[in-house]
């Protein structure tokens, strides 16, 4: 199976770029991981946010393909523990799912048209993260459900 991540703006900070490298260096062994970061909209300053959230969905439907199951990193979406989370990547494996795309919007989310889209909604907690930390963050907990999944010592219970 194959798992994107698609992020609206670039990484900023070399201890969240390590950090990010480190985790997709060991997702290798598990998966095809592709993370990609498409530029903020330019001038989004002068731009009202649902309009700017807009923009940055067409700019994301760029990158999805046809026969993906998209699902949007937002506040309002579900919350899995590790170990529920794993269950819910390990069921879509054994569904056959060929793609997994998760999607981190922009600054100030997701556009609305984009989450009604989107096959499943995932929190990843009630906290507020920036959009940056996000990545991290969300690339270990996918390494974690891989060793959840493979039984490995990583995640310790």
């Amino acid at each position: 199976m194959k798992i994107k991540l698609i992020t609206i703006g670039k990484t900023n900070g070399d201890w969240l770029l390590k950090g990010i490298s480190e985790y997709k260096n060991r997702l290798a062994h598990y998966t095809n991981f592709e993370m990609i970061e498409i530029p903020d909209v330019k001038n989004r300053a002068n731009i009202p946010f649902e309009k700017l959230k807009e923009l940055e969905q067409l700019e994301i439907e760029k990158y999805l393909d046809k026969d993906t199951c998209l699902i949007c990193l937002d506040e309002n979406g579900k919350e899995y523990s590790s170990e529920d989370f794993s269950t819910f990547i390990e069921k879509k494996m054994v569904a056959g799912t060929k793609q997994l795309t998760f999607v981190v919007g922009g600054a100030f989310g997701i556009s609305e048209q984009l989450l009604k889209k989107s096959n499943d909604k995932i929190a990843l907690s009630l906290m507020t993260f920036s959009h940056q930390m996000v990545r991290l963050i969300f690339v270990e907990q996918l390494y974690r459900a891989f060793s959840i999944i493979k039984n490995e010592k990583y995640h310790h219970k």
